[in-house]
């Protein structure tokens, strides 16, 4: 069985445009990007003294939806460890290449013995990946 997937697309929007098409698509559904001055990774990684090679553009965009979050943590801080979302991006020949690891429900019922929370993280899921096809 497996416990998670690998979300994949790819558009030909350049990186910035996609990252703010997904930032417009994400507020209709009351999602933000959490991370938004720290998802360059080349400036990360530089911050701690760690050079990257000439264009090294993978992005880590980590969304919330932060009411749906706090409810959800106060309800079973044993949630918090499955909540971080990230969508990762990158350059490749030109196209936005976009990736999200999406955990399966076995998985999340194994790990937090939370039936609710299992199909509470399946909605959010769902609302990403619309998301991102929005914002392709």
């Amino acid at each position: 069985m497996n416990w998670a997937e690998l979300y994949q697309a790819t558009t030909d929007k350049p990186l910035g445009e996609f990252v703010a098409a997904l930032a417009k698509a994400g507020s209709r559904r009351g999602f933000v990007i959490h991370n938004e001055e720290k998802m360059e990774m080349a400036h990360t990684f530089g911050a701690h003294g760690v050079m990257v090679g000439e264009g090294f553009d993978l992005h880590m965009i980590q969304v919330c939806k932060p009411k749906k979050a706090a409810a959800s943590l106060q309800k079973n801080p044993e949630r918090a460890a499955l909540m971080p979302k990230f969508i990762t991006t990158f350059t490749r020949d030109g196209r936005t290449e976009v990736r999200m690891l999406r955990y399966r429900r076995p998985m999340i019922e194994a790990l937090v013995d939370d039936t609710e929370f299992a199909s509470s993280l399946d909605e959010s899921f769902d609302a990403i990946v619309a998301m991102i096809e929005e914002a392709r």
